[in-house]
């Protein structure tokens, strides 16, 4: 990011405890001004915890919280520039669209005409125009989202934090709604925070991502930083696929027992008797399981020196029997040196 750009939201050593469970443990991380920022961790590891203390609804045991400069760790929720949309949408039933969308301005007085006026600018903007007469039950669950977005962003705040809000809608709505979202954070011009599980939905949207274990920050980085430069055995095995060789198979490959990761399109299936070329790793085994998965196949190999490896190859000319009938087959496998990254715990 710009070195000369201000925090949006800044965490300093921000632990919260439930009894004797650290559902947040001493956390420190910065989120930048205009960035689509992803939370990203499994059930229990703290970021939804930590996007809730942003937004008010939880406090801080210790530590602060500053948004756009400002201490709010004490503060209520109606005090924060911040608005949240929920994966349960959160609309109220008797209102129509519209009046779902502009209930925020209503709230602030502002006139009624003034606020259709603009619940149809917003409504133009999630590409829902004209349905602002429609109650949501009236509405899809992806278009009931995306009502739910146009209602927090009308506002104009600084800050908008998503908990898992695509977390109900089907693969193909939800690939589509990634691409929706990200274009309207650059559209408006302000912070997303998003929180997920989801790792496609991780790197598909964000600018950079805080990957969350057991209370803790792993990585904090772009993308491809996490994707292909995973700091620990955990973000190694939670972000993508990925092949974790320690012990006696790492010393065989690589002439050590530290423990490596290299991701499974990386590698190359060869012939058993393939020469290796100069720069490139190899190791010899057979080849346990074969997924046929339409765009590619993934290979299980058992390894002759202990462990295993998956092996993606993109299906470009092959068809499902001809991939299955790897099966069972003695392979070498290859990859270029500068593809196996160093693992810390």
């Amino acid at each position: 990011m710009n070195g000369q750009m201000q925090p949006a939201i800044s965490f300093v050593h921000v632990s919260r405890h439930f009894g004797d469970v650290k559902a947040v443990d001493d956390i420190t991380l910065e989120i930048m001004d205009r960035e689509f920022f992803t939370l990203l961790g499994p059930s229990g590891s703290g970021k939804t915890t930590s996007l809730r203390m942003v937004a008010g609804f939880d406090r801080p045991t210790s530590g602060e919280i500053y948004l756009l400069g400002i201490n709010v760790s004490q503060l209520p929720p109606y005090e924060r520039a911040v608005n949240t949309v929920f994966q349960d949408y959160a609309l109220f039933p008797h209102m129509s669209v519209a009046e779902n969308i502009s209930y925020g301005l209503m709230i602030k007085k502002v006139p009624k005409a003034e606020r259709f006026r603009r619940a149809e600018e917003m409504l133009e903007m999630v590409q829902l125009p004209n349905l602002g007469g429609r109650k949501p039950s009236q509405l899809s669950g992806g278009q009931r989202q995306r009502v739910a977005l146009a209602r927090a962003l009308i506002n104009h705040p600084p800050v908008l934090l998503l908990d898992e809000p695509l977390g109900a809608l089907d693969l193909k709505l939800r690939q589509q709604m990634q691409i929706e979202l990200k274009t309207i954070q650059q559209q408006v011009g302000i912070t997303f925070v998003y929180v997920t599980h989801d790792q496609e939905e991780a790197l598909t949207m964000s600018d950079r991502l805080a990957v969350f274990n057991q209370g803790k920050i792993e990585q904090v980085g772009s993308p491809a930083d996490i994707y292909e430069r995973p700091a620990t055995s955990f973000v190694a095995g939670f972000v993508g696929i990925s092949n974790l060789i320690s012990g006696t198979a790492a010393e065989a490959i690589s002439g050590a027992s530290d423990s490596f990761a290299v991701r499974p399109e990386k590698i190359h299936l060869a012939d058993s008797e393939t020469p290796i070329p100069e720069g490139m790793l190899s190791a010899d085994g057979l080849v346990r399981d074969v997924i046929y998965l339409g765009m590619y196949t993934r290979y299980i190999v058992e390894l002759d020196h202990g462990g295993e490896l998956t092996v993606a190859h993109q299906n470009l000319e092959t068809t499902s029997m001809d991939v299955l009938a790897a099966r069972n087959q003695r392979v070498r496998l290859m990859w270029n040196r500068t593809h196996m990254r160093p693992i810390g715990e």
